[in-house]
């Protein structure tokens, strides 16, 4: 996707005060990868036009605080605490979302974001602290080219099995990363297997986040071959979707490869794929 010109409302897509166009549904649709079996950390609006190779400009996204001078930056507004998370977008104008977990991992985040910079396109990366404590140089580069980053806990525990307490320190230090790196913190949270409970979406809320899950499951950390995630996503394509994939937590070549085949079919038919705003509901 291509625009001749990076507006000042693309620019500000991170630090929106409203969410656009996303709309809460019941229940949590499809599953996420199992316990991760090794020692790895499991885990606006976009452009229109045809794709396009085109290379951003460094910093045009770059997150900063809302003051200088050494001033606290305005406190964010708290978002209500919901009971189910929330699912897809509204679904007008044909617009879907990426999504991707787990990362950032240096062997295949950079090149997700080599295609959706070829195709001027924004995702969302719901990073594990442990991965992203050591990467930080790719949560700038996200930052930089516009997308939204999300928090999905420090190891990618299951909540439920955790004290309120223990769950507050994933959460938390998962945040304090994302903010030290890109200048802001995360205003969106993932619970890992998608496995939410009463304190996850109350921690959440207070640390200023909103619940995001997804509706199409591409099960790329089972690892069923290019082809096959790209005939699901094929397939589960339509307006208002969360896409769910992976960036880290094992092989994800095929991930990688997958998402070169798609993301151009998907803007050929005419799909604008886009990322909420910063903030609130």
């Amino acid at each position: 996707m291509k625009k001749d010109q990076m507006t000042p409302g693309r620019r500000a897509l991170l630090r929106g005060a409203a969410v656009f166009g996303l709309a809460v549904t019941a229940g949590c649709a499809g599953t996420e990868r199992p316990a991760k079996p090794g020692p790895t950390a499991s885990g606006g609006a976009a452009a229109g036009g045809p794709p396009a190779a085109r290379a951003l400009k460094p910093s045009a996204y770059r997150l900063q605080p809302m003051a200088g001078n050494g001033q606290q930056r305005a406190p964010r507004l708290r978002p209500r605490v919901r009971r189910k998370p929330i699912l897809r977008m509204d679904g007008q104008d044909r617009a879907m979302v990426l999504t991707f977990d787990d990362g950032p991992d240096p062997r295949y985040t950079p090149g997700i974001l080599h295609t959706l910079r070829r195709h001027d396109v924004r995702a969302m990366f719901f990073v594990c602290g442990e991965m992203a404590v050591d990467n930080k140089d790719l949560l700038r580069e996200m930052a930089d080219d516009g997308h939204v980053i999300g928090n999905h806990t420090w190891t990618h525990p299951l909540l439920p099995k955790m004290s309120r307490s223990a769950m507050r320190e994933e959460i938390e230090r998962t945040c304090q990363v994302v903010e030290d790196a890109v200048g802001e913190p995360p205003a969106w949270f993932r619970a890992p297997y998608g496995a939410w409970n009463r304190n996850a979406f109350q921690l959440g809320a207070e640390l200023g986040m909103e619940p995001l899950a997804w509706t199409v499951d591409t099960l790329d950390w089972t690892e069923p071959g290019t082809r096959t995630i790209i005939r699901r996503v094929r397939a589960g394509a339509a307006p208002g979707v969360v896409v769910l994939s992976h960036d880290a937590g094992g092989d994800r070549s095929q991930s990688v490869d997958a998402l070169r085949t798609y993301l151009p079919e998907l803007l050929d038919s005419g799909y604008r794929i886009t990322v909420p705003s910063a903030h609130g509901i």
